[in-house]
């Protein structure tokens, strides 16, 4: 991969974000809805974890959230950002606070 600058990663919003409600993307088996509060801000996000995650687990959850990208339309469902997740051969694993942070805390 290409590096980047100090100055490029500056431009992410990483902000901490608890998943408030959770649901699947109708017609889709891989995708969830999430209703995010990322600090004051509610955030509609949709995330290709369905597989892997079920609703009821992610509601009350802290997750890592790419709060200023670019909004996008996901199977008819408009997405407000994205959640971050590891790799981990083929399946993802959801990047979490250590310790239990308010929403909207930065990610640095």
């Amino acid at each position: 991969m290409e590096t980047i600058s100090l100055n490029d990663f500056m431009k992410l919003d990483l902000r901490v974000g608890k998943v408030l409600e959770a649901s699947k993307v109708e017609g889709s088996k891989k995708l969830l809805k999430l209703k995010v509060d990322i600090g004051g801000e509610i955030r509609q996000l949709v995330a290709g974890i369905a597989e892997y995650y079920a609703p009821r687990d992610l509601e009350g959850k802290l997750i890592v959230v790419v709060a200023n990208l670019q909004p996008k339309k996901i199977r008819g469902v408009i997405s407000q950002g994205m959640l971050l997740a590891a790799d981990h051969m083929g399946e993802p694993v959801l990047i979490v606070p250590e310790k239990n942070v308010p929403p909207g805390t930065k990610v640095r």
